[in-house]
């Protein structure tokens, strides 16, 4: 039978988030986790993460023998199999034809900030920024929103030939002592929202100018090319 999993991860102790031949990846421990109880299958995942990039709500789908029918008990069992860095959240069953990443209509991402200065024990995922001036991310944010081509939005050497994408909601709230960028979309470009939230801490700190944003969007200028760091990124939810 299909299953669907949504699971959650620290990225920070992974090479990203796709099956690599060091091992290393949230998939290879997935993997491995099955093959403890005897599961031998291939994951699906709806979307990569790289290299310390965080997950609250990645999901991945593969085939599992019709007698594990008690999900409960599967979940309990994969979790237990698995480093502590790593959560299975919940197990549904899918049609057969259900594809994680095909059929993902949009996906969620949030990137973390904080004017605290960090400690080792949240060091690994937010990062600080010495001031925020909430009104101007708010309103350069929103400049995102809509079809564009991201061409200059995107790591350089990235195997994507089509780079136009729809972003179809972007926000920027604090939560406590915390600032959330929120992004929507369709699906992303390989470093994307790093590169977006790296130009709008840049905005913010009065380095470039919304003006900046807008030149490079419409492809007139490539004027920033620094992305944020990944320890603040986390794939929040996939929508079907």
């Amino acid at each position: 039978m299909n299953l669907k999993f949504v699971c959650s991860y620290d990225g920070s102790l992974f090479q990203g988030s796709q099956k690599q031949p060091n091992g290393l990846t949230v998939e290879d421990k997935l993997l491995k986790a099955f093959k403890k109880i005897n599961i031998e299958t291939n994951i699906v995942l709806s979307g990569r993460t790289d290299k310390e990039v965080h997950a609250t709500g990645q999901v991945f789908n593969c085939l599992v023998p019709d007698y594990w029918e008690d999900f409960f008990k599967l979940k309990e069992v994969l979790n237990k199999n698995l480093p502590s860095s790593i959560k299975i959240i919940k197990i549904s069953k899918v049609s057969e034809s259900f594809h994680s990443r095909f059929h993902g209509k949009k996906r969620v991402y949030r990137y973390l900030i904080t004017t605290k200065p960090t400690t080792p024990f949240n060091d690994k995922f937010i990062t600080y920024v010495k001031n925020v001036d909430e009104e101007v991310v708010k309103k350069a944010i929103k400049e995102f929103i809509g079809i564009h081509d991201f061409k200059y939005f995107h790591k350089t050497g990235s195997d994507k030939e089509l780079t136009t994408r729809e972003i179809f909601s972007t926000s920027f709230y604090k939560y406590k002592d915390i600032y959330v960028f929120r992004f929507e979309a369709n699906s992303y470009l390989r470093s994307q929202i790093r590169l977006m939230v790296g130009f709008l801490l840049a905005i913010n700190d009065k380095k470039l100018t919304i003006e900046d944003l807008k030149k490079q969007l419409n492809l007139e200028k490539n004027i920033f090319k620094t992305p944020a760091k990944a320890n603040g990124l986390y794939l929040a939810k996939i929508k079907y």
